[in-house]
């Protein structure tokens, strides 16, 4: 995998909107308050644009994208939000360059689509963490400020771990190793057949989710499961599944009854409870890097640092 150098308070850190929109008073509070953390803050022409659900036409947001992996004096790039519109810019994506220019990459939820292409297209290790129109415009709580920090700029962080007194939990026993990868479950289900299809063989694969009751959760994890996908994966990792439960008085599975049906048979090591996606606090998970996963007892060993170029002295080490 190819790492991109480490980033710190004083870079530059280029922003853009490859998803939906937010408006422009939001749009200039989220780059205020990514200024306060210590960066200098390039924006990008998407973050500017409405066009219906997405945040300007796909051209735009490709191109600010592209822009962005080329700006010398952008240091990482971080996305304004997510929401819809990843899918329909991949094919616009300059693949060849980012490989030969890798940059921190930053985002969740539908930037989950980048994430994979990135992984896949370029063997680039990319950062599912906080973005700046969500966490950071309304303020990280100092676990996810410390997780995030500590990821993109270069620290050993030996363990990815939950908050004190939240532990992860097991659904199946057992020890995997390998690199992680994965993101949104919609997102990662979508690249089925295309040519950013996932490839899990050897992995970890990582998933987390928002608003789907227990049924589509379900087809999800089937249609991964029909294509290979949980099979091939050397171990699961289920993140935070937000409003995800059945609707009052619904005739319906649980979420947990989901997940003990179609992934526990599977007999892959498997935790889940994980703090990460639409969740406060949220982890910054280093995709691309090697992990040694105990789901006897819950621990997430890191292998491997995200970055290259470590800093040691911003503050933020464990």
């Amino acid at each position: 995998m190819i790492k991109p150098k480490a980033i710190q308070p004083g870079d530059t850190i280029g922003v853009i909107a490859p998803a939906s929109p937010l408006d422009k008073r939001q749009v200039e509070q989220s780059k205020s308050a990514l200024e306060t953390l210590g960066f200098h803050v390039v924006m990008g022409k998407s973050c500017y644009q409405h066009h219906g659900y997405l945040a300007g036409r796909d051209q735009i947001r490709a191109k600010d994208v592209n822009d962005m992996f080329s700006h010398d004096d952008v240091k990482g790039i971080i996305n304004l939000r997510g929401g819809y519109g990843t899918p329909r810019i991949l094919s616009m994506l300059d693949y060849p360059f980012i490989k030969h220019h890798p940059k921190v990459f930053i985002g969740y939820s539908d930037i989950t689509a980048i994430h994979i292409a990135l992984h896949q297209l370029c063997g680039l290790v990319t950062f599912h963490g906080p973005m700046v129109g969500v966490e950071i415009l309304r303020g990280m709580d100092a676990f996810t400020k410390k997780s995030f920090f500590n990821q993109i700029s270069g620290h050993h962080v030996d363990r990815i771990h939950n908050p004190k007194n939240d532990p992860i939990k097991t659904l199946y026993g057992g020890t995997a190793e390998g690199p992680i990868i994965g993101g949104n479950l919609t997102l990662i289900t979508s690249t089925l057949g295309t040519p950013y299809e996932i490839d899990t063989k050897g992995k970890i694969l990582f998933m987390e989710e928002v608003g789907e009751r227990p049924y589509k959760v379900d087809r999800l994890l089937t249609q991964l499961k029909h294509a290979g996908k949980l099979k091939d994966a050397q171990g699961i990792l289920l993140g935070n599944f937000k409003n995800c439960e059945p609707q009052e008085k619904e005739m319906s599975h649980s979420l947990q009854e989901v997940f003990e049906e179609l992934i526990k048979p599977l007999h892959k090591p498997t935790l889940y409870h994980l703090k990460a996606g639409h969740c406060r606090p949220n982890i910054t998970l280093p995709f691309g890097v090697r992990v040694h996963m105990d789901a006897y007892s819950g621990i997430i060993k890191m292998m491997e640092r995200g970055t290259i170029q470590g800093y040691e002295n911003n503050g933020y080490q464990d």
